[in-house]
């Protein structure tokens, strides 16, 4: 009985010993964070600013595996009427490697309050930001959107 229990342990060990450099392989695989921001709306009227983590990929021509935004929106107008939004677009493919585009709205009314936001998602190709103020509404208008330039924070091709 006691050699059955030497042998359990010594087999435990080993196999605890086998994982372990797997479990840091994993760790190692998530870059660290990449600060982006501050970006401003016009007329400096609302300003966003974060982080961004892209998961470690073999292949620089695939998508990366995962992507993490996270970071801040803030009002800059004294008005109560007026808000400050942070959209994002994201790109991403399906398992039929089919692209995809959804997008992420983040917006805060209050003067110099930050409104926090993160948000991550799978097989990513493109990661893109808008900034905008305009009047307090449940979405974004369509001149906020698509008048403008979008701001590129990951592409999977760079």
């Amino acid at each position: 009985m006691t050699l059955t229990r030497s042998l359990a342990g010594i087999t435990l060990a080993a196999g605890i010993l086998a994982l372990a450099p797997l479990a840091t392989a994993t760790a190692a695989q998530a870059a660290a964070p990449k600060p982006w921001g501050p970006y401003y709306a016009a007329g400096s009227t609302a300003k966003t600013s974060g982080s961004l983590t892209a998961a470690a990929k073999g292949d620089k021509s695939s998508p990366a595996p995962y992507v993490k935004v996270s970071g801040s929106v803030t009002s800059l107008t004294r008005s109560a009427s007026t808000c400050g939004w942070a959209l994002f677009r994201v790109s991403y493919f399906d398992a039929a490697n089919k692209p995809h585009l959804a997008y992420r709205n983040y917006r805060t009314c209050s003067y110099g309050a930050k409104k926090t936001f993160a948000f991550t998602v799978k097989n990513v190709g493109e990661v893109e930001l808008k900034v905008c103020s305009e009047a307090k509404a449940a979405k974004p208008s369509l001149n906020c959107q698509y008048a403008g330039a979008w701001k590129t924070l990951y592409a999977y091709y760079k």
